[in-house]
């Protein structure tokens, strides 16, 4: 009887010790980010205030993978991605830029932002998919850099 008295009080005591490790999912997220940095991206969780018009409001703060931009006269841009492989900007024009489009349309559906400033580019993304998928975003962001 006592036995049974001192194993349930150590499982109550080490109970809430299940509750601090990670979920797959929150594991899964961790791996994509070393990943990310092994890639040589930058990543870092930003807030978004996204248009009312998108048919899908995406989580903020959202993750930002992003790069600094090493051209000398850099183009800026924001593009949004309304449908898989459908971008447009903030008047939701589609995006006229060939070359840009070719990099653009190699990015998954869960990329939602696509934005280039003087000093860097950045996608934000919903971080679903393996590596192969960041594989992906990091040579997109590698050839708009």
């Amino acid at each position: 009887m006592t036995v049974w008295i001192v194993l349930s009080i150590l499982a109550l005591i080490l109970s809430p010790l299940a509750w601090l490790r990670p979920t797959r999912r929150q594991s899964g997220r961790m791996a994509l980010r070393l990943e990310a940095r092994r890639l040589g991206l930058g990543m870092q969780l930003a807030p978004q205030e996204w248009p009312h018009w998108l048919p899908a409001e995406p989580p903020s703060p959202c993750a930002q993978y992003h790069l600094p931009r090493s051209r000398k006269d850099p183009l800026c841009w924001v593009y949004w991605q309304t449908e898989p492989g459908v971008w447009v900007n903030q008047w939701r024009e589609p995006c006229e830029d060939a070359a840009l489009m070719t990099w653009l349309r190699t990015l998954p559906a869960d990329v939602f932002k696509a934005e280039a400033d003087k000093q860097l580019i950045a996608f934000y993304w919903a971080e679903r998919g393996e590596s192969e998928v960041l594989q992906r975003i990091a040579a997109a962001l590698k050839a708009l850099a």
